[in-house]
């Protein structure tokens, strides 16, 4: 069967639809093993804000799709925003992915660790077969060639910078402000170092998990609260910045409301980086409301991707060698049961026929009508079969045989 990726992205779906095929972590492992019963022999599934991706090993594409559309059950089609790539086009897309060419930011390095998970999430349920195994390897490998040899990875340019470069330009500075941080994961996190390093005065940081949440506010001496208490809080923010997994929204547009009120309608800056959202839409309606969501964010990055964007065309140049090579050496690979089965066949008929000649040493034969027994019969043996296959390709007119038997041998040079 086929490598194959089949997924929708920032590039082909709109937020509310990337919102629909969201695979949470909860809900991963059973994925995996719906994906495994009849649909894919080997299977991963990539799924972040701006991805779902399906890596597979299975009949088609097709079939992953469908399969896609039917696991969420949702009644719109996912038709003309999802992607199929198969056999090299998989594999250059991965690579791509991993680059960080293909992220709405361009060269962010986190997807390189989502993508890790991902593998990990697999590996553990026994998804992530021998050909995913070797891919995802490679992969790995590739984007650490690639971050190393080229300016992909240069300057601070991810979702996090540019919220954090988008809170600059409306409040002019954040050395008064207070920041209000929603969840604790990669994302919050660079979005904290980014405001700590911009001089922000002061840092709220509420997580359903209130160790991280202090893990995280130690590094800023910041205030860490539940989750439960974010409402409480939010009149003490300008700014927001929300990246969780939950599937509900977290802020309801009657809390930021009342937050407004309690703020005598100072303006608030509400970035929304989560998929399903964390901010209720609605809340876009107040006057006194700026609400970016992740899809929001792709206008703000600018500046700095000049490197990057240099960068990434000598990425793609070394993807391309890549996918070469990873093709060469699957293509090795494959050749390698018939290898083993070749020497395993010859050393059979090199033990039968070294024994025959041994038992005419022991009869009283000579050396010399030992050895010739020996290289006439080992010879004979060893050409048989293909000299018979030969004959029938001759018989058949089959010329390909023929011409592969010829290279194979090598009868048009100097025998090595």
């Amino acid at each position: 069967m086929p490598l194959v990726v089949v997924g929708i992205n920032h590039r082909t779906a709109p937020l509310a639809l990337r919102e629909l095929v969201v695979f949470n972590a909860d809900h991963l492992p059973a994925a995996l093993r719906s994906l495994a019963h009849g649909i894919a022999e080997e299977s991963i599934i990539v799924s972040t804000c701006n991805r779902t991706e399906l890596y597979c090993v299975a009949a088609s594409p097709l079939v992953v799709s469908e399969w896609l559309q039917t696991y969420h059950a949702t009644d719109v089609s996912l038709a003309d925003c999802v992607y199929m790539h198969e056999g090299d086009q998989a594999i250059e897309h991965a690579f791509s992915v991993a680059a960080g060419l293909d992220s709405m930011v361009l060269g962010e390095p986190q997807i390189l660790g989502q993508l890790k998970e991902a593998y990990r999430s697999a590996h553990s349920q026994g998804t992530a077969g021998p050909t995913l195994n070797r891919l995802f390897q490679a992969t790995f490998s590739v984007a650490k060639r690639i971050r190393t040899e080229t300016q992909i990875g240069a300057h601070a340019v991810s979702v996090a910078y540019a919220a954090v470069s988008l809170a600059k330009q409306i409040f002019a500075g954040l050395s008064q402000h207070t920041a209000l941080l929603v969840g604790a994961g990669d994302t919050i996190a660079l979005a904290a170092r980014h405001l700590h390093a911009h001089g922000l005065k002061r840092m709220i940081i509420a997580n359903r998990s209130i160790t991280r949440a202090q893990l995280l506010a130690s590094e800023f001496n910041a205030l860490a609260i539940s989750l439960e208490a974010t409402e409480h809080h939010l009149a003490e923010a300008d700014i927001v910045v929300c990246s969780t997994a939950s599937p509900l929204a977290i802020i309801t547009a009657p809390q930021v409301a009342s937050a407004l009120a309690e703020r005598r309608h100072r303006p608030m800056l509400m970035i929304d980086l989560a998929v399903p959202r964390d901010i209720d839409p609605a809340v876009a309606q107040f006057e006194d409301i700026y609400l970016y969501t992740i899809d929001d964010l792709q206008g703000v990055v600018s500046g700095n991707l000049k490197a990057r964007e240099d960068g990434a065309r000598e990425a793609r140049l070394l993807i391309k060698e890549e996918v070469a090579r990873f093709l060469s050496g699957l293509r090795i690979q494959q050749a390698v049961p018939t290898i083993r089965d070749l020497r395993s066949t010859a050393l059979q008929v090199r033990t039968q026929t070294l024994d025959q000649a041994l038992k005419l040493l022991t009869a009283g034969r000579s050396p010399q009508e030992a050895m010739t027994y020996l290289a006439d019969t080992l010879t004979h043996r060893l050409i048989h079969a293909p000299t018979h296959e030969l004959r029938q390709a001759g018989e058949a007119d089959d010329d390909t045989l023929v011409s592969a038997a010829r290279r194979l041998f090598h009868l048009d040079g100097d025998p090595e």
